[in-house]
């Protein structure tokens, strides 16, 4: 009699764990592409460890463990002075403190003047480096023993909904478009608009406009399901380049915007005619640090 139970049991636990594995190939993409995108969040440099954005001002800006400097590290990382960076006229160079391990670009550092995001600082388990938004330079802190890397324990989604894999039409401009995105931080980015997609869900048509992004098409958007059970500001999506004037739109990839794991990005909010009037029950759905991944 207990065998028979066990046995039962185990059968009972094997259909309950079998439902919720992906059933068709769609699915089972759909649940590769997600477990990369959370391999990539708890990579070394993701969006959770940034840890910090400082906007520098026209003279010397200190960096160090020093709490009272323009640019403070984590308490017990770092010396309490590492280094100043000045800025005069747009532009910015680093001045190491004396017999400090930072380095530049993999390299121990030196005076010299820094190039926007390529030219990388690096101390113990700390980087920093230069962004630069509207006429703005500020300093953009990565901590790999982040607080909330460490918190993170996983993405939650919207069950897989083949029928929110859409094929939109693409309409390309006569000539390239700039637009001005609005930032959570009040400046506005440019980007390229190539043109615009349409395409049908549930019997009522829809528009969206995309900018490059490298060879993507890149979507802000915001719908009914933001500040509900998405991310309130923005979801990203991003899309191949049309082909025989056709776009893919998967928003079983939807993804939210860095903003919704650190408040030290600079996240494009979403145009006006991106603010779709249905709720996108699919992708990413909001983050709570901490919480479990069910």
């Amino acid at each position: 009699m207990i065998l028979k139970w066990l046995t039962a049991l185990a059968f009972s636990a094997f259909w309950a764990v079998a439902a919720d594995l992906p059933s068709t190939p769609y699915e089972r993409e759909i649940a590769r592409w997600r477990i990369q995108q959370e391999a990539e969040l708890k990579a070394d440099d993701s969006w959770f460890t940034v840890a910090g954005l400082h906007w520098l001002k026209e003279g010397d800006n200190r960096v160090g463990s020093d709490q009272a400097s323009e640019i403070p590290l984590p308490k017990g990382s770092a010396p309490e002075r590492v280094a100043t960076i000045s800025l005069h006229g747009g532009q910015a160079a680093i001045h190491p403190a004396p017999a400090v391990p930072l380095t530049l670009n993999g390299k121990p550092a030196t005076e010299t003047a820094l190039k926007i995001a390529t030219d990388v600082l690096a101390i113990n388990r700390l980087k920093f480096f230069l962004i630069k938004r509207g006429e703005r330079l500020g300093v953009r802190l990565k901590d790999n023993d982040s607080a909330a890397r460490k918190a993170f324990s996983g993405l939650k989604w919207y069950p897989v909904d083949p029928s929110w894999r859409v094929s939109a039409k693409f309409v390309p401009w006569d000539k390239p478009r700039t637009v001005h995105y609005d930032s959570v931080i009040g400046e506005k980015e440019v980007f390229e608009n190539p043109g615009y997609v349409t395409f049908q869900k549930a019997g009522r048509d829809y528009r969206l406009e995309p900018v490059l992004d490298e060879n993507e098409l890149f979507f802000v958007i915001r719908d009914q399901t933001s500040g509900k059970t998405t991310y309130g500001a923005s979801r990203f999506l991003y899309a191949d380049l049309a082909k025989n004037g056709l776009v893919v739109l998967d928003f079983n990839k939807v993804v939210n915007s860095p903003c919704a794991y650190t408040p030290y990005a600079t996240c494009p909010l979403p145009p006006p005619q991106n603010r779709m009037s249905v709720a996108v029950t699919a992708g990413e759905k909001k983050y709570q640090e901490g919480e479990p991944n069910p």
